[in-house]
């Protein structure tokens, strides 16, 4: 399975209209959030192809509104679903670091978050008898890939989620890289590999 990660840049080449000729073999396209809409859009409708994503922090939040969301795309944040073989959890959002802005929780919040997914994770790994495959998140677990600025501190939560399902990989985006090793996007804790899909990566999975 080859997947298309996209998150918080457009990035040129993606956004062309022969962008399907430069990566013919992409099966699936996920949004780790902060991207606009109708970017997600373009390329659900030129890989015409099944596109999951979860909001970032500065994403609006998520309504009936046309704005609100991205056509033809699904929002996967707080849902598990079994596709492509496949078993996917989402869950969207950053640190809170500005009061009444959207898709922003504080570690607590979070917590709670992460509750109400986890027993929909269970169940689907009863029904579907197999481990959680895929994990999208638009910020970093605490302590990986993130940074010590109250923007982009990762989220507990997250880490939680982590130790109790195991996810073959973890994609999110949030934080930039400045190095230039290339394996530095890439981390593992505990069995769960983690990547930082920002701007985008082409995975095989």
């Amino acid at each position: 399975m080859k997947i298309l990660a996209v998150s918080d840049q457009v990035i040129d080449r993606l956004y062309s209209g022969n962008v399907k000729d430069n990566y013919s073999d992409i099966n699936m396209i996920v949004g780790c959030g902060d991207l606009p809409y109708s970017y997600l859009e373009f390329l659900v409708t030129v890989f015409n192809l099944p596109l999951y994503y979860v909001p970032g922090n500065h994403d609006p939040e998520y309504g009936p509104s046309p704005d609100s969301r991205a056509e033809g795309c699904l929002n996967l944040d707080g849902r598990v679903i079994f596709t492509k073989s496949l078993l996917m959890a989402g869950l969207g959002g950053s640190i809170l670091y500005q009061p009444g802005g959207p898709n922003q929780y504080s570690q607590s919040e979070m917590y709670l978050r992460a509750y109400r997914l986890l027993p929909k994770i269970f169940w689907s790994r009863v029904r579907f008898r197999r481990p959680l495959d895929l994990f999208i998140t638009h910020s970093p677990p605490e302590g990986i890939h993130d940074d010590d600025d109250p923007t982009h501190h990762g989220l507990r939560a997250i880490n939680l989620i982590i130790r109790w399902a195991q996810p073959r990989y973890l994609f999110h985006g949030h934080t930039i890289f400045y190095h230039q090793n290339l394996d530095s996007h890439i981390a593992t804790y505990q069995t769960t590999k983690i990547v930082n899909v920002y701007p985008f990566r082409v995975m095989d999975i």
